[in-house]
């Protein structure tokens, strides 16, 4: 992996319509690109068009790849089709207290019997200042891990009271939990997937649990389908939803930080292809729009508990809107002459049901061919006979929802640059209200995969401090360490590894509590 011709990427971003891949050179240039529909077993769609761009490149300079990364729908799909899921041992570390809500007590009923998720109390766990609720029973731990065991529960998920204050109880019993059950079998910290709100980082760690065995695969199923193109000894990387990569090693311990990593590699990618920092992302595909935020080269981070699968959570997700407008939207003519885009959209079809492609279904791509605002799109004569008052009522209906969008991200009332990328891009006027400079860069279809390819690593961790206990230079240093730490165990290059922010927050309902919040990020080690 030293040798310096091998340093080509290749990227590869699963979408809910289109499945898109990439090949880069080592200077960075996209060398190969294509889409190719988004099948219903996800792989099928990778692996068309990992086989395009390597029959793009030839097999000569396919050698030159040393580097594939994947931004992968398999988990968010396994969470919302309830399949696919592990046997979970839910373990909460907070008996006496913790009782009045029970563990998973909002969670959907199919979820729940999808995972066959056994939850389990035991003693122990941390006041807000870092005292003992009371002490961890090991005695309690050794009899759940032999229910595990004996029951053939498949994953483990332990979540511990305010463990970002003190994750002692929580590491101890994840040491018994393995000296019973094997150092390879799965378990889940909360203290390392959430922050602060105990059910949301409880829930997080049990779907992170659930999701092992559906991680296993989709890495497994990545390797060999490069194997396939004679690529079998390419570095791996899966995406991460902060815009950033992991190891395949690191993404079986954390396969829930891929969910939601599509749009965060568009944003990546539109940074990239339009060297803009700071800006609003308008992702257009064939079923939604994503709409988020660029700050500071990366993606902006949600603040409020996101639900999953219909499941609250408070692990760290981008911050986005996403409204039902792409390239296959469905455009109707209501009774009373309104005209509505969306929200239902015939998605990867398209290109057989749309009218400009000869099908029989009027979508918003055949809004724009009508008004000859693409050129190379359809045929613009199977829409000639489209009334101009549908079209530019469709057109507008189109462009309002973009605006609402960008309005909705926005944090201030000026105008702002919006970048526009995404197949579906095409949709958009380049002049929107509320916008500043609208972008819309060069290779902008295949901005999510080239966001995949060129991502760097990163760590991150949010941890609260007494500074009655550690002193506030000392607990931001500790917190830089471990997020560098993070960083390196996902696959980032020492030599190269920085920290890009930091985030310290007084908690004074918690007395002198800091909660501090650390990302660092790096190359890929080559």
């Amino acid at each position: 992996m030293t040798n310096e011709k091998r340093t080509w990427r290749l990227g590869i971003d699963v979408g809910g319509t289109n499945t898109d891949a990439v090949v880069i050179n080592g200077d960075l240039q996209l060398v190969a690109a294509t889409k190719s529909p988004t099948t219903e077993d996800v792989m099928g769609g990778i692996e068309a068009a990992m086989h395009e761009v390597i029959r793009q490149i030839g097999p000569d300079a396919a050698k030159n790849i040393g580097f594939a990364m994947l931004g992968t729908t398999h988990c968010t799909n396994a969470i919302v089709e309830r399949k696919r899921l592990n046997k979970v041992a839910a373990v909460r570390i907070g008996a006496p207290a913790t009782t009045a809500v029970s563990c998973m007590a909002d969670w959907p009923d199919e979820l729940k019997n999808a995972m066959r998720v056994q939850d389990f109390l035991v003693h122990g766990g941390h006041e807000f200042d870092g005292r003992e609720i009371s002490e961890l029973s090991e005695e309690e731990l050794r009899e759940v891990a032999r229910i595990v065991a004996d029951e053939g529960y498949e994953s483990v998920a332990i979540t511990s009271v305010f463990s970002p204050v003190s994750d002692a109880h929580e590491q101890r019993a994840a040491t018994i939990m393995r000296d019973a059950l094997g150092e390879d079998f799965p378990i889940s910290v909360s203290s390392e997937i959430g922050s602060l709100g105990f059910l949301e980082r409880e829930n997080a760690s049990i779907l992170n649990a659930a999701l092992h065995d559906v991680a296993i695969t989709t890495a497994d199923s990545f390797e060999a389908a490069l194997a396939a193109e004679g690529l079998s000894d390419v570095a791996v990387y899966l995406g991460q939803n902060d815009g950033t990569l992991m190891s395949v090693e690191y993404a079986k311990r954390y396969p829930i930080f891929t969910i939601a990593c599509g749009p965060t590699n568009s944003i990546r990618g539109a940074s990239f292809l339009t060297k803009v920092k700071d800006a609003v992302v308008v992702d257009i595909g064939g079923t939604t729009t994503d709409v988020g935020v660029l700050s500071h080269g990366f993606p902006r981070e949600s603040m409020v508990a996101v639900e999953i699968g219909d499941v609250r959570t408070n692990f760290r997700m981008p911050d986005l809107v996403s409204v039902g407008l792409g390239g296959g939207s469905i455009v109707r003519q209501h009774e009373d002459g309104s005209v509505t885009v969306g929200p239902d959209s015939v998605g990867y079809r398209v290109t057989q049901d749309a009218l400009c492609f000869g099908g029989n279904v009027l979508t918003a791509t055949d809004i724009v061919v009508a008004k000859g605002l693409v050129e190379g799109v359809g045929n613009s004569a199977l829409v000639a006979n489209l009334e101009p008052n549908l079209i530019e009522a469709a057109y507008a209906d189109i462009t309002r929802i973009i605006e609402d969008a960008v309005d909705a991200m926005k944090t201030s009332a000026g105008d702002v640059t919006v970048i526009l990328v995404g197949g579906g891009s095409i949709l958009s006027p380049s002049h929107l209200e509320g916008a500043g400079e609208v972008l819309r860069p060069e290779n902008f279809g295949v901005a999510n995969a080239i966001g995949s390819a060129i991502a760097q690593v990163s760590g991150q961790i949010t941890k609260v401090f007494s500074l009655a206990e550690t002193p506030r230079d000392q607990a931001i240093a500790e917190s830089k360490e471990r997020a560098c730490a993070e960083a390196i165990a996902a696959g980032a290059d020492p030599e190269t590894v920085e920290v890009i922010e930091v985030e310290d927050i007084p908690m004074a309902y918690l007395g002198d509590a800091l909660c501090i919040r650390v990302k660092a990020v790096g190359d890929l080690m080559l």
